[in-house]
């Protein structure tokens, strides 16, 4: 009988998990032009109904969250979150978008483009929703997101990273006061213009408002560079944004 012997670091590679897959994620925001509104019922009952129908048909390869703004910020109508590990989706779905009879009406003022990766100062506090280390985001259960890029001076990156942790340090610690704010941070470094693309979810308005306004007084707010334009989103159904949309 021949006895096989396995090298003791294949064995270690044979019970190592496999690596968590990293997200991309988007958060698209759209325009409906005022033209819209003065074409038929008819013409504009179908022309929903087919935006409705290319969102469904990409639920499956990706998230696809939709969420309102109409009366919370000039310029945007509504905004759809998508997470997905495959670019080629995201490509797609905008495409269809596009070719349909309201993508003639849409504009997009901002798309923020991102990639979930592992914090290098939080170890072993996960949120939750967060797995994976935040590789992976389970997001849309609560009723508000507030969203925007972040950019830091590049004094920040210069910075030992003893002084950078010592620094995050306080941040996260304000964070912990609000427990009902969920944060998802994602990053854009050589993807997009910002360094960061952060997503608050949130219960109730108030609860974001007052976690920002502590966090400004923070070390670590000397060190922002940018974190505008803010959007803050509802979630809602696809039905109720064309609803809104006239």
């Amino acid at each position: 009988m021949t006895t096989t012997t396995v090298a003791p670091e294949s064995q270690a590679a044979a019970t190592r998990p496999a690596p968590v897959q990293r997200q991309f994620v988007n958060f698209m925001f759209f325009r409906v032009d005022r033209a819209f509104r003065a074409l038929d019922a008819n013409a504009k009952a179908d022309a929903k109904r087919e935006l409705a129908e290319i969102v469904t048909r990409y639920q499956g390869p990706m998230f696809v969250l939709p969420y309102t703004t109409v009366g919370l910020k000039a310029g945007v109508d509504f905004m759809l979150w998508r997470i997905g590990y495959d670019l080629d989706p995201f490509q797609q779905m905008v495409a269809d978008i596009n070719r349909s009879v309201l993508g003639r009406y849409l504009d997009v003022p901002q798309s923020y483009l991102a990639m979930t990766k592992h914090s290098q100062y939080v170890d072993e506090h996960v949120h939750e929703g967060q797995e994976g280390r935040r590789l992976r985001i389970v997001p849309g259960k609560k009723p508000f997101l507030f969203v925007y890029p972040f950019v830091k001076t590049r004094d920040w990156y210069l910075l030992p990273m003893a002084d950078r942790q010592r620094i995050m340090n306080e941040h996260i610690a304000i964070g912990h006061k609000y427990p009902r704010v969920k944060i998802n941070t994602t990053y854009s470094f050589g993807l997009d213009d910002q360094d960061f693309v952060v997503a608050f979810e949130a219960e109730q308005p108030s609860e974001f408002l007052d976690l920002v306004q502590d966090l400004r007084e923070t070390e670590s707010s000397k060190y922002t560079l940018r974190d505008t334009p803010m959007y803050t989103c509802r979630r809602t159904t696809m039905e109720e944004i064309l609803d809104s949309i006239g």
